[in-house]
């Protein structure tokens, strides 16, 4: 999505305008909405989320109980004991965190994966559409501060989507 949206951007901002340009506009955000793939996309990144919140939560709770145990003896132990107990809770910690930076490694590696085809689909119908229209510019509205004319073409492209994105 972003990727599109700097493209956008940076198409918006290329030189000066002919007279004899003419300009389109789509809601991006709206053909996205449209698009099986996209939905799919976006349920299977929650559910993997989903997952790593609970692991996650599952080894906070390992080392809270750790923690609690630690406390509670803490006045019963040796020092000995007590400094294996600390170094225990501290590798504990460490191995939380390493883990959670993992899986939003993993959780951004995939969005990405699910995305890029997703978002080539639209940029492909939308220049698919813009070629049959002879547009030489195509705004993103959900980007644009203000935009007067032009010619509409989130409907065209959402049909468009739509069939690419059942190939």
């Amino acid at each position: 999505m972003k990727k599109l949206l700097v493209a956008l951007v940076v198409m918006m901002s290329v030189g000066a305008v002919q007279a004899q340009s003419k300009f389109g506009h789509v809601n991006s955000q709206a053909l996205l909405d449209t698009m099986p793939s996209r939905k799919a996309a976006m349920k299977e990144l929650a559910e993997l989320e989903e997952r790593s919140v609970k692991e996650l939560q599952e080894m906070e709770g390992e080392l809270q109980k750790i923690y609690a145990t630690y406390m509670a003896n803490q006045a019963t132990s040796s020092p000995v004991m007590r400094q294996m107990d600390e170094e225990r809770i501290q590798k504990k910690q460490q191995a939380l965190q390493q883990r959670e930076q993992e899986l939003q490694q993993m959780i951004s590696a995939r969005n990405t994966e699910l995305n890029t085809p997703i978002l080539k689909k639209v940029q492909d119908a939308i220049a698919i559409v813009a070629d049959r229209k002879k547009l030489s510019y195509v705004i993103d509205e959900t980007v644009t501060l203000y935009f007067k004319g032009g010619v509409d073409l989130t409907a065209e492209v959402r049909t468009e989507l739509l069939l690419l994105d059942k190939k």
